[in-house]
Parts: C-alpha cells; sequence; structure tokens
C-alpha cells in the first residue's frame, strides 16, 4: 500500500492498493497543483497493467489534475477506469471530457 500525504491539504491522501495485476487508488480531499503529481505517482507506483482510479471523495478538480487524469490516460489507454465525484464529473464535462471510454457514470 501506498499513501501520498504531500499536498498543501491536510484532507488529501491518495492511497494505492494492488489486487492482482490492477491498481486500485483512493484519491479524497483536494486534487490541484500542489496534490496532483502525489495522485499520479500513486496510481504508477506498482507498475500494474490496470489502474481503476476512485474519486469518489474528491472536493477540488483543478486543470493539473485534470492534466495528471490525461496522462494515466495515455498511460493505461483502455485499462484505466475513473470513478468521479459529482465535482470531479463536472469538472470533466465542462472540459469536454465526459465521453472518454475511462470515464465510469454510475
Amino acid at each position: 500500500m501506498f499513501v501520498d500525504h504531500e499536498g498543501a491539504d491536510p484532507n488529501f491522501s491518495a492511497t494505492a492498493a494492488v489486487a492482482g495485476d490492477r491498481a486500485v487508488v483512493t484519491v479524497t480531499g483536494e486534487v490541484d497543483m500542489s496534490t496532483a503529481d502525489a495522485m499520479f505517482r500513486a496510481a504508477t507506483k506498482d507498475d500494474a497493467a490496470y489502474a481503476t482510479l476512485d474519486l469518489r471523495e474528491v472536493t477540488f478538480f483543478d486543470s493539473a489534475a485534470i492534466h495528471a487524469l490525461l496522462q494515466l490516460a495515455d498511460l493505461y489507454g483502455e485499462r484505466l477506469r475513473v470513478l468521479p465525484s459529482s465535482q470531479v464529473h463536472r469538472v470533466l464535462e465542462i472540459s469536454g471530457l465526459s465521453a472518454q471510454p475511462w470515464l465510469v457514470s454510475d
């Protein structure tokens, strides 16, 4: 398990757990320019073939977070699944990214 609390938001965390060949990364709090890299590192640390990024507890998602997410999408391709919070889904919708195949809608 990998936990990163480097960000300025004390409520931010990015925790990765690997099950088989899938990394499941649970992210909480604000993902911004001070924490987006920690989210990316948590999702790539274990060299898993597949990744699920659980963003259901994310309260803020800015352009740096979008950039990190797009880097993960480039890295994993169709092997990435993203579970967004309503805030993340809204940001991705505004950004024109809500129809991406990696975005899992309820």
